[in-house]
């Protein structure tokens, strides 16, 4: 405890207890899918691998607790019912997007204080209408009605939308959402050459056309001529400064932490969280000009995939060191394996086990027994020669089964354990410094993030 205050002290970082300041700008950071598992496992790579003498930013932050998810309809809740939980204050039906389990609108703090004034900026490295930006300004049963979702965002009013891109611009409505915004004032850039052309109050940034709308890419595989959320949290944050200085509200949510647990991919999820902290380095720093009027929240929508540090293959001998070996997410291998099969070249077991050791460090930086190489040809032989193998089908991507293997492998000699590939039920860390942190001690609810944070703006 002595030594987290010294490094609280040393950073400047203070609780506010029992000051009557109101915070003037208010930062939510919503880790998407970011368990306790998960973040320990980005804390340990960060401390024995990178050689960090300090903890990640979140972890150095006063206050400390705990946050329970369950939805309304579920013990384990989806992303659409405990981004709205965290927005509003309301639980809801798994699906349901800005409203209550009576399919009743209720309203965001996002919007509730845009309507006082503030000005507001959402940020997230996945789509910007998925579900958890999606709960701060619009109101649907469903959270794939992605051209309601557009439109309401459109009529907004808010400053800033940046993500990967928009669901709605893919579909059949394309032309009504893009004049929607035009309209209202929206104006809408993609990637990273069009940040010099931004001269509005109301702007919509997303990555580039040729990159997925789904996700901005992951960190592991160093995509290159493309946004990234350190860049957008801090474009954000300058958007605020520049037209609403006095008072604003920013979430960030690191959306590629999901995906990566989705997959079961422990490599991509440690640096997605490790990129995730560097995006909450940006508030940290406008904390510190302003650490009498900020209140910065960080916690988690749900745990996603069940990650504990420690299997039954490693036991206490785990091996973070592998990791920085990755080269590549579980996802753009798969792809790459299934541009393989679609090729009409014949590839050998020597040509894969060469990209795996590329790839992954595996026979060479990771050492692999006969039997795990084995178990690879098999499976090898089973996905390119006789095309038998069943996809891995998980809520974000299809992996084709080589695909699933390999990255099973490098998990079990690392020291990963899954339980799912999708949510569990697991409570989630929440971390706080500012005015009326303090209030976020011991164990929370979803819903009482946001009462609780318009209690402190309002002096209660």
């Amino acid at each position: 405890m002595l030594k987290k205050v010294l490094v609280a002290a040393a950073l400047g970082l203070t609780v506010m207890a029992g000051r009557a300041e109101a915070p003037r700008y208010v930062f939510y950071y919503i880790g998407d899918g970011m368990g306790m598992g998960p973040v320990m496992a980005a804390q340990t790579y960060y401390r024995t691998v990178l050689g960090s003498e300090q903890p990640l930013t979140m972890l150095q932050l006063p206050v400390e607790g705990w946050c329970q998810t369950w939805s309304a309809s579920s013990t384990t809740t989806d992303s659409a019912a405990a981004g709205t939980a965290i927005a509003t204050g309301s639980k809801t039906r798994n699906g349901m997007l800005g409203m209550d389990a009576d399919t009743t609108a209720v309203t965001s703090i996002a919007t509730t204080l845009h309507e006082q004034g503030w000005g507001v900026g959402l940020v997230t490295s996945v789509a910007a209408d998925d579900a958890t930006p999606g709960a701060y300004y619009a109101h649907v049963a469903n959270r794939a009605m992605h051209r309601d979702i557009d439109m309401q965002f459109a009529a907004s009013g808010f400053e800033f939308l940046g993500g990967a891109g928009l669901y709605g611009l893919n579909g059949d409505h394309h032309g009504e959402i893009a004049e929607a915004f035009v309209t209202n004032g929206v104006q809408l850039l993609c990637g990273p050459e069009s940040v010099d052309l931004m001269d509005s109050r109301r702007v919509c940034l997303l990555n580039t056309e040729k990159g997925h709308v789904w996700n901005l890419g992951y960190t592991v595989d160093s995509i290159q001529d493309r946004l990234d959320l350190v860049q957008l949290t801090t474009l954000c944050l300058g958007q605020l400064e520049k037209y609403t200085p006095e008072r604003f509200f920013m979430m960030v949510e690191g959306g590629n932490i999901d995906h990566a647990l989705h997959g079961n991919d422990g490599g991509a999820a440690v640096m997605e969280i490790i990129n995730f902290d560097k995006a909450l380095d940006v508030a940290m720093e406008f904390y510190r000009q302003h650490p009498d009027e900020t209140l910065i929240v960080v916690t988690a929508d749900h745990d996603t995939g069940g990650l504990a540090m420690g299997n039954n293959t490693v036991k206490y001998s785990s091996h973070f060191d592998y990791l920085q070996h990755q080269r590549k997410s579980k996802e753009v291998f798969s792809e790459e394996c299934k541009a393989m099969l679609r090729d009409r070249r014949v590839y050998t077991w020597d040509d894969m086990r060469a990209k795996l050791e590329a790839d992954f460090g595996l026979f060479n930086a990771i050492p692999v027994s006969e039997a795990e190489e084995q178990k690879l040809k098999d499976m090898f032989v089973s996905t390119f020669e006789k095309r038998n193998s069943e996809d891995q089908k998980t809520l974000y991507a299809s992996f084709d089964a080589f695909s699933v293997a390999v990255l099973h492998l490098v998990n079990e000699k690392a020291g990963y354990g899954f339980t799912s590939t999708s949510h569990t039920g697991n409570v989630v860390p929440l971390f706080a410094v500012g005015v009326g942190a303090d209030r976020f001690k011991g164990l929370n609810n979803n819903n009482e993030i946001t009462p609780t944070v318009l209690d402190i703006i309002n002096g209660k």
